[in-house]
């Protein structure tokens, strides 16, 4: 609605509460001013019932009736007439008086009085006092309502201020209460309307040390984890995808080159069937190496696709990588070109996989073999998992060091392609090892040092399974 005036949380739980206690307040001081009142009323009409009484004594013994002089007196027979008043300044009063509210409720009850009723008779305010005697006779007196007479009636003011006083004591009561409820709803609200707004939120402000505070918090905290948790979540999985499209880009790269020159050569060999036989053969080889890369290219890309699904997914087994290496380095020996030294434990059991524990070993070998120049290659292990792979070959030039383990980096891409490589052999070397737990780096010491550690398995548990 236009032109209303809104009131925050505080504002409004505030000023529930003070009108709460303004009108408890309000409601108390009326019933005790008005119970003090008729308090002192009926102090008063005690005081003229006991005259009442010595009237209607005088009466029924036919003595002389005396009041003080400050009093008026009638004597009211059944009928209602008057068959006595002491007011000689005003004419003897003729009405009939039943219908007084005194007297009436001195015939119904006994006695009966009223509080600053106005006399017709004399044109003033009395306080009267009926009581009702024997044969229906009613003596009354009354009691000029003067200003004494009202100071007396009236209540006592020192009550309004001391509930006045308390009350304004509740009142700060009650804003230091609903102000402290209310900061922790305002800065719920605040953190409501960040969250909505997908505005970053920081757990920074201190929230009361109550229960609500203690839930505030609470919420905020949980919220604040969650959210830091979504937003890993996200940069991982965009990480993932970025992964996944510079891996799909590089691999229409890489698979740009053995196909076309698969083609060239297929067109050559369909178009030419006069080709002498050496040229025939070269073509065929040339067919058969760009196959074999292309077979390479998509094991490797096999490879890095499991690894990227993650260690949850692929199986682990209790293995001795001692006899995988030993395999690996028999194999590499065959070659004749490099031998491979090992300086292994008796026996080092992890939990891992084996196909991704022998493409670990056999990468960096045949990396080695093919890009340093190398003519020895030494694998050392010890007890604790702690490998080391080495060569003494050329090395790499320390700007290109930390980047060797990203797929499809090549330090001379020309040489690489030349020699059959995919560029992701590396690459593979190091999320094989980060799935099974470890972290490899590499280094200069003159010729290519690489470093890393596998956990071994407890050996009385590896005796178990």
């Amino acid at each position: 609605m236009a032109g209303r005036i809104r009131f925050g949380f505080h504002a409004r739980v505030f000023l529930t509460v003070l009108g709460l206690c303004w009108v408890l307040v309000a409601t108390f001081m009326v019933f005790q001013y008005r119970r003090e009142k008729e308090f002192k009323a009926r102090l008063l009409d005690s005081e003229l019932q006991m005259v009442n009484s010595r009237v209607l004594d005088d009466l029924r013994d036919g003595s002389p009736v005396s009041i003080p002089d400050s009093m008026r007196l009638t004597v009211i027979a059944p009928d209602g007439t008057v068959i006595l008043d002491n007011n000689d300044s005003t004419p003897f009063p003729s009405s009939n008086h039943n219908s007084r509210p005194e007297v009436v409720a001195a015939r119904a009850r006994g006695t009966g009085f009223a509080v600053e009723r106005h006399s017709e008779s004399d044109d003033a305010d009395y306080f009267y006092s009926a009581r009702l005697g024997e044969g229906g006779m009613v003596a009354r007196t009354a009691v000029p309502y003067t200003h004494t007479l009202r100071e007396f009636l009236r209540a006592d003011g020192s009550l309004l201020w001391i509930m006045t006083l308390m009350t304004l004591g509740m009142s700060f009561i009650a804003y230091v209460v609903t102000r402290r409820v209310s900061q922790s709803i305002t800065r719920l609200n605040r953190f409501a309307e960040k969250a909505q707004k997908g505005e970053p939120i920081f757990n920074d402000e201190a929230f009361p040390d109550d229960e609500l505070g203690s839930i505030a918090s609470n919420i905020v905290r949980l919220y604040i984890e969650r959210d830091n948790r979504h937003r890993e979540a996200l940069r991982q999985q965009q990480e993932k995808d970025r992964l996944k499209k510079e891996l799909t880009n590089n691999i229409n790269h890489e698979l740009k080159t053995p196909v076309a020159s698969m083609l060239v050569c297929a067109e050559l060999l369909r178009a030419h069937p006069e080709l002498p036989a050496g040229k025939r053969g070269e073509l065929l080889d040339r067919l058969d190496a760009n196959g074999r890369r292309l077979e390479m290219l998509l094991r490797d890309v096999s490879t890095i696709t499991r690894l990227d699904e993650g260690s949850a997914v692929i199986a682990k087994e209790p293995l001795d990588l001692v006899e995988i290496i030993k395999d690996v380095a028999g194999e590499a020996s065959l070659r004749g070109s490099v031998e491979v030294i090992t300086d292994l434990p008796p026996e080092l059991i992890v939990n891992g996989n084996r196909a991704l524990l022998e493409s670990i070993f056999r990468n960096l070998v045949d990396n080695a073999m093919i890009h340093s120049g190398c003519t020895e290659i030494r694998i050392t292990a010890d007890k604790d998992g702690r490998i080391t792979l080495s060569d003494n070959g050329r090395g790499v030039p320390p700007e290109h060091l930390s980047r060797i383990f990203e797929r499809f980096y090549r330090i001379d891409k020309g040489r690489s392609r030349a020699v059959g490589g995919t560029g992701l052999g590396l690459s593979i070397v190091r999320n094989a090892v980060a799935v099974h737990g470890g972290v490899i780096s590499a280094s200069n010491a003159p010729g290519l040092t690489l470093s890393f550690n596998l956990k071994p398995l407890d050996a009385d548990l590896t005796k178990t399974q």
